[in-house]
């Protein structure tokens, strides 16, 4: 009875607050031994010491290192404190009760609690993700419907791709792509490859017509370029682009298409096909400025027939002028050896690697060499200039090689080479600077004919006679070919226009022409005379600086005159809108698109220039 009586006195003193006096009498330990060795001798329900609590099964919180629960609850429903092993109330693991109990009983241990759980945030790797509930997981794997709002703009987007970047039809069945789609969306089933063909693209087509046809209502004065191409299948179009001012002053240019020619090529059957091409877009022929063409004698006759005013292309004509120029035995021969040269290091990946070794060796630019295009003159300039950039490393590859040792330049072909090249090099860059779309050029012509006769084609005391007579040759070819009066006065009138410019350029003989060309529909002759007048008193701005922005500016102060701009700055110098139609073309038959329709062609087509 004594050792009974002392054992429950001593647990009783146990039970107690860690804190208290009673418990320096005896250690912990000892304590614990004690009531377990009492436990098991007489079944007692009294607390379990707490080392003998067993911990929480699977949890990750930093609180449960403080509680746990008897031996025998096997459904750990009773949570103890291991402090004070008291009882703390919670349900389903939920801690907020743990850490109130804590930290209102037990002020260290809840701070030791806190610095674990904010240590263990810090520590958490990155990669763990929060495991997703079933609706999401649900929702990750389930298709759009295909009236969704997110598949059909994925379906757009899609359709988007193929018409602007000129992608055949075939990819949306292409497993890299499905494979790129689907890691964007997993929920995203992509439709059949006839989906796109038949009903995306062509609904797409008749949406970008639409637009364009709102756009072409709006506008009062355009021009155009028009020219002939045959397809890789030899299939033959004819493309029309229009190119207009809006009333805000932007230049605008839309392609209105590329239509199938099987007619025969003659000046009466271009003539209607551009009649029947402005008809179906509603464009008056009496709204037409002026057509840019090529040189070719059909056009010439189609402008004729219709009664449009025809613009010469500058490309085209300073290419004819080029050639004309240039027709010399010596040029002839020192030309056709350089063809020779390209093809010789074109076709052998020996060769191309000598050629390296020895620009290398030589500290020569490593460039390869330029073949030449025989529609393009530039590309002709530029095959010279490359190989008279590359002569030594060309000779030293070549001079070990008997078969291929005729092919080195001789001092005299190189001595031709350099005069073509002096005469010809200042005149690339006009080219490319009045083939753009995007900005106004036309009245830049009447400047670089000037220049070309005052500058660049002027003679030179260290001209040689070749380089004389190419210049001299070139000058005199585009002087007679500009020299037709309509032509004179649609690009003294554009180069009026243009604030750069004014009457620079142009004859004083010719002023009284433009001021008759100022015929509008306006019946106030003495407020369009004040107009002019101020205009002409108006300083004249920066040859950078953009013409349509110096109108949307002086509109307010000239809007007569502001409409007359707008009416003849929208005239392209080059055909090139028309050409680069082609170029589109080519990129869309090609030959594993060898089989399209003409009509699919020009519905591509159409997609790709105006999205």
């Amino acid at each position: 009875m004594i050792k009974r009586d002392c054992l429950t006195t001593e647990a009783a003193l146990w039970s107690r607050d860690t804190g208290s006096k009673v418990l320096k009498q005896s250690t912990k330990s000892e304590l614990s031994s004690k009531a377990v060795a009492y436990t098991m001798a007489s079944g007692s329900t009294e607390p379990e010491p707490a080392g003998m609590l067993v911990p929480k099964r699977n949890c990750t919180s930093a609180v449960w290192e403080y509680f746990g629960f008897k031996r025998d609850d096997v459904a750990q429903s009773q949570v103890l404190c291991k402090t004070c092993l008291g009882r703390v109330s919670t349900s389903r693991g939920n801690t907020t009760n743990l850490y109130q109990h804590l930290k209102t009983q037990h002020k260290t241990e809840y701070d030791r609690c806190m610095a674990k759980k904010s240590s263990s945030v810090q520590n958490k790797p990155s990669n763990v993700t929060r495991q997703g509930s079933l609706t999401e997981l649900f929702e990750g794997v389930t298709p759009y419907e295909r009236t969704s709002k997110r598949h059909v703009e994925i379906t757009k987007a899609v359709t988007h791709c193929i018409a602007k970047d000129m992608m055949p039809v075939n990819m949306v069945t292409k497993p890299g792509f499905n494979n790129l789609v689907t890691t964007l969306d997993k929920r995203y089933r992509m439709p059949s490859r006839t989906y796109f063909s038949q009903t995306a693209i062509p609904e797409l087509h008749m949406q970008c017509r639409r637009r364009v046809a709102a756009e072409l209502k709006a506008v009062e004065f355009f021009a155009a370029t028009t020219d002939m191409w045959s397809s890789r299948t030899a299939e033959p179009y004819q493309s029309l682009t229009v190119h207009y001012i809006t009333e805000d002053l932007h230049l605008e240019a839309r392609s209105l298409q590329t239509a199938y020619f099987p007619e025969d090529h003659t000046g009466e059957n271009i003539a209607a096909g551009l009649r029947e091409g402005l008809a179906c877009w509603d464009l008056p022929e009496d709204n037409l400025v002026c057509i840019t063409t090529d040189n070719a004698s059909n056009m010439v006759k189609a402008a004729q027939l219709n009664e449009w005013t025809r613009l010469q292309c500058f490309g085209h004509r300073l290419h004819l002028a080029i050639e004309n120029a240039i027709k010399d035995g010596r040029v002839s021969r020192a030309i056709g050896l350089c063809k020779k040269l390209v093809g010789h290091f074109s076709h052998s990946w020996k060769k191309k690697a000598a050629l390296t070794e020895a620009q290398k060796e030589l500290k020569l630019p490593e460039h390869s060499l330029i073949t030449e295009c025989p529609t393009r003159w530039g590309s002709k300039e530029k095959m010279i200039a490359r190989v008279l950039e590359q002569m030594k490393a060309i000779s030293q590859v070549l001079t070990g090689d008997r078969h291929a040792r005729s092919l080195i330049p001789t001092w005299q072909d190189a001595e031709v080479l350099e005069s073509i090249h002096k005469a010809l090099h200042p005149l690339s860059e006009f080219t490319d600077a009045l083939s753009g779309e995007e900005y106004v050029s036309i009245s830049y012509l009447k400047p670089v004919l000037h220049l070309l006769a005052t500058s660049v084609l002027a003679e030179d005391a260290e001209d040689t006679d070749l380089t004389r007579s190419i210049k001299t040759k070139v000058l005199a070819y585009l002087n007679d070919k500009y020299s037709d009066l309509n032509t004179q006065e649609l690009l003294d009138v554009a180069s009026f226009m243009d604030p750069r410019f004014k009457t620079q350029y142009i004859s004083a003989d010719n002023l009284p022409a433009i001021k008759r060309r100022r015929a509008l529909p306006l019946p106030l002759e003495d407020v369009v005379e004040a107009e002019l007048n101020s205009y002409l008193l108006t300083p004249v701005i920066d040859g950078e600086d953009d013409p349509l922005a110096w109108w949307k500016v002086h509109n307010i102060h000239f809007p007569r005159l502001c409409k007359m701009a707008r009416k003849y700055l929208c005239v392209p110098a080059t055909s090139a809108p028309s050409e680069r139609l082609f170029s589109t073309g080519g990129n869309i038959v090609t030959c594993t698109r060898s089989s399209l329709k003409p009509a699919k062609v020009d519905m591509l087509v159409f997609l790709a220039k105006n999205l």
